[in-house]
């Protein structure tokens, strides 16, 4: 009978998005592989999928109803590892699993970005961070994807079994890789941009938190001495709207293009200049690693998550949050200097392909969980 894990999530598209290298890692290594999470997205290399009805609000009811399904799955099907991710799936994951935990169920929970850390609201500190700590105690293998979160569990007694840091859930280089001019400007054209335009790229869903009305103020500020200067903005969300209007009163908006959702983020990112970010909180940004492994500087607002990625002249900058001034005249300088946006487009690049690449990070997953595997010796390594 081979052995069965548990993957749970409170949206199935996090899986698809994020974890297929490590789900069919495990059936690389004959295990038979399930997925517990809301949504109805196919998923490949998964034995079983099993919807629940997990609500991101902890005060949905419907949580309570996941919980019950989640401990009665977990007894009846013995696994061996349960591996959870995102706030509600964590943590539903994590208390349905405390039976199963005294017959031999190893549990490991990943945090992507704990929701309390350095200059978060006193509410995130009095709301995440007791429950975090409380479910410490039932976690066997504790993973954070960026330094402070893994030097805050350290310092703060997180009481799990082990703490680990991993580079997050890697970025594939093959895939998002820099172009050569030529190739660069025929995928413009493509897009309908011009050769000289000055392509600036961020994708994030429209919320508070990731505060594109930021970039839409530089790039105001810069319109007269930087003509050809255009802002592409994927994705969706609430706050769309508002900032499509924030454009039209700026002047701008036949500058910014609003690009939706899109699946073909690694055509894009390869034919712009640079990628900005002005997100308040981050954990690992994956937008930001899939720009750097694409050859692109970065500028980027200060949180624990960009300073992990960026350093300041090597493969662009940190501002502080709010600065549009400062936005603004990185941008100028990397629009007058070619040769700098290649420099710093290459250390980025570099540093993806030596730490944050997904076969770099799948090794550094899966001696985590061979440790929690047994039969080490069979344990089959992953080379990409």
């Amino acid at each position: 009978m081979s052995k069965k894990v548990l993957f749970c999530a409170t949206v199935d598209v996090h899986f698809k998005a994020f974890h297929l290298p490590f789900i069919r890692w495990f059936k690389e290594q004959g295990w038979e592989v399930h997925v517990a999470a809301n949504g109805n997205t196919e998923l490949p290399y998964v034995d079983r999928k099993i919807s629940l009805p997990i609500q991101r609000s902890p005060l949905q009811w419907n949580n309570l109803k996941a919980y019950h399904e989640l401990k009665t799955i977990m007894n009846r099907e013995n696994y061996e590892i349960v591996h959870c991710h995102t706030p509600m799936g964590g943590m539903l994951a994590r208390l349905a699993a405390r039976e199963a935990r005294k017959h031999g169920t190893k549990v490991i929970y990943t945090a992507h970005g704990f929701h309390f850390c350095q200059g978060a609201p006193l509410l995130n500190w009095l709301v995440y961070y007791p429950i975090e700590k409380i479910l410490s105690h039932f976690t066997d293998c504790l993973i954070t994807i960026n330094e402070e979160d893994y030097a805050l569990a350290v310092k703060r007694g997180f009481k799990a079994q082990r703490i680990e840091h991993v580079h997050g859930v890697g970025v594939n280089t093959e895939r998002f890789q820099p172009l050569d001019d030529i190739h660069k400007q025929e995928i413009r054209l493509k897009f309908g941009y011009q050769p000289d335009d000055f392509l600036m790229f961020y994708a994030a869903e429209f919320n508070k938190n990731k505060n594109q009305q930021l970039l839409i103020e530089a790039l105001a500020m810069i319109k007269d001495e930087c003509p050809n200067a255009r802002l592409l903005l994927a994705g969706e969300g609430v706050l769309q709207a508002k900032c499509s209007d924030l454009a039209k009163r700026l002047g701008v908006s036949d500058k910014v293009d609003f690009l939706g959702y899109r699946n073909d983020v690694d055509q894009i990112l390869p034919m712009c200049d640079i990628a900005v970010a002005s997100s308040i909180r981050e954990g690992l940004p994956v937008n930001i690693m899939e720009a750097m492994a694409s050859g692109l500087p970065i500028i980027a607002c200060d949180n624990r998550g960009h300073r992990e990625l960026v350093s300041n002249h090597k493969n662009g900058w940190i501002l502080e949050q709010n600065d549009s001034q400062g936005l603004a005249d990185k941008i100028k300088l990397l629009v007058r200097d070619q040769d700098l946006r290649l420099q710093l487009g290459r250390s980025g690049r570099e540093m993806m392909e030596q730490t944050y690449a997904i076969h770099e990070v799948l090794n550094e997953k899966c001696s985590i969980y061979t440790d929690f595997m047994g039969g080490r010796e069979s344990v089959k390594w992953a080379t990409q």
